[in-house]
């Protein structure tokens, strides 16, 4: 049961071969059993769980059940969760119990989905490697001495694990897709705008973006499904008719189900920087494609190069004015001695963030500041607009642009610790996609001494449906998304 996909549990559920009662336990069971290893979730309850999957089987019998009615889920612990801990990987927010819910986490309920519990992340999503969480690194079910991905680490890191049959996660720089790409799961960036952010504690506010962690494009689908839908309490939701993601999922699967399909190929995706190993498996999964009917093409995407000093501008400013909210007055972390209220401020912030979140802090404030912002934010924002027109051209040309999701297969706990740059520089071929707005999808093509490598499609805006069908056709004729880490059965 436990390596059924989600959609399989629906129907398992629907023809009353297991209850949610009976999964979710089975779910807890192993969380208790494997979570010591993986360090994946920071919070359980199985009493608020188990009431929560009673509920459903009653809504089941009751014939008022959606199809995610039932499903147990982990949430990634940056989605306040009315009478959870929701941490966000942080000292600051160690004893916060929201006291409401995202509206990610409204329309779980709604359908009677049920909350396994919330999962370690890289400390207020600022991270490549889910190093910088207070509660200690997540391991990689993989290898557990190699990191998961940052900074949905914990959710992938259960997944792949079979500690959850799907999670949540949010994609400020790659935060799905790499962690995706380095635990052989499907993730999915939709397009800014298309999840509501009201309750999703922010790092950088016009870069964060929720989306699915699960092991197959169809299973995104059914989650994603849920996931969207405008919000008048975000002004950052975009409000757009409501659409069936998995639409072009159940289409007649022809001899050549791709046709038609032009794949566009950046040159600066497949130059210098990305492990041979990885490059290889790329190669082989567009030869995949080619055979499915697909058609590849040449294009360019020539300032990507600036994606990264970009994005290390623009990110860590608005995560200076987003964090300056926790200063220990309200609620979180407050110091426990201090002389008056600038030095409460001082030893609280100092005493409660980490050391990637200061180093953030520190950055966005000097980018921000009198002399600075027009020769360092304002040049960023102008360097953004030139990679979205990069993007915009290359879609006149294919209808999809793909590429590996990260330059290496996961790297070992401590690696990169020491060496920021180095750690920014694992999200290469993501960041981009976020500063245009645009959906981005990583998805298994194949493994590298053992370890899992990542294959990233590139839509256009709103074309969720289309990489889901793209990244569903492959999975179709391949079983890499099928294989698990041994140790976890």
């Amino acid at each position: 049961m436990i390596s059924r996909s989600v959609s399989a549990l629906v129907q398992a559920l629907a023809e009353r071969e297991i209850s949610s009662v009976e999964l979710t336990q089975l779910y807890l069971d192993r969380i208790a059993r494997h979570n010591l290893a993986l360090n994946a979730f920071v919070t359980v309850d199985p009493e608020k769980s188990l009431a929560q999957a009673k509920r459903a089987d009653e809504r089941r019998a009751a014939g008022q059940a959606t199809p995610l009615t039932g499903i147990p889920l982990a949430q990634k612990d940056i989605f306040c969760t009315q009478g959870w801990l929701t941490t966000c990987g942080s000292k600051m927010l160690g004893n916060f119990v929201s006291p409401y819910d995202a509206t990610v986490i409204e329309h779980f309920n709604a359908t009677g989905a049920v909350i396994l519990g919330k999962t370690n992340m890289d400390e207020f999503a600022m991270g490549s490697s889910n190093e910088t969480s207070h509660f200690g690194a997540v391991k990689n079910p993989w290898d557990t001495a190699r990191v998961p991905g940052g900074s949905s680490g914990g959710s992938a890191a259960a997944v792949a694990a079979l500690l959850a049959p799907a999670a949540t996660g949010t994609d400020t720089g790659g935060s799905i897709r790499q962690p995706a790409s380095m635990c052989n799961l499907t993730g999915l960036k939709p397009t800014y705008g298309v999840v509501s952010r009201y309750g999703m504690i922010a790092y950088a506010s016009s870069l964060d973006q929720g989306g699915p962690i699960a092991r197959s494009a169809e299973d995104c689908a059914l989650l994603l499904n849920t996931m969207a839908g405008f919000d008048e309490r975000d002004s950052t939701s975009l409000e757009r008719s409501r659409e069936d993601y998995s639409r072009e999922l159940s289409a007649r699967t022809p001899e050549k189900p791709l046709a038609g399909l032009k794949i566009g190929l950046p040159g600066e995706f497949f130059g210098e920087g990305c492990a041979p190993e990885v490059m290889q498996l790329v190669a082989e999964a567009i030869v995949e494609y080619r055979k499915l009917g697909a058609e590849t093409v040449d294009i360019s995407l020539p300032n990507m190069k600036l994606s990264v000093p970009a994005y290390y501008v623009i990110a860590p400013a608005e995560a200076s004015s987003n964090l300056s909210r926790f200063d220990g007055v309200r609620y979180g972390y407050r110091a426990p001695e201090y002389d008056d209220l600038d030095d409460m401020y001082a030893r609280s912030r100092a005493q409660g963030f980490g050391a990637e979140v200061k180093r953030r802090i520190l950055i966005g404030t000097y980018v921000l500041s009198h002399g600075y912002y027009d020769a360092y934010y304002l040049q960023a924002q102008r360097i953004r607009r030139l990679i979205a027109n990069d993007f915009i051209a290359a879609f006149k040309q294919c209808d999809v642009i793909m590429g590996p999701t990260s330059p290496s297969t996961a790297f070992r706990i401590g690696e990169k610790a020491s060496d920021p740059v180095q750690m920014y520089l694992s999200d290469i071929y993501t960041i981009a996609v976020n500063l245009a707005g645009l959906p981005g999808l990583s998805l298994p093509c194949g493994f590298a001494s053992g370890l899992p490598a990542g294959l990233q499609l590139i839509g256009d805006y709103f074309s969720e449906a289309r990489l889901l069908n793209v990244a569903h056709r492959y999975q179709q004729v391949t079983d890499w998304h099928q294989q698990y880490p041994a140790g976890f059965d």
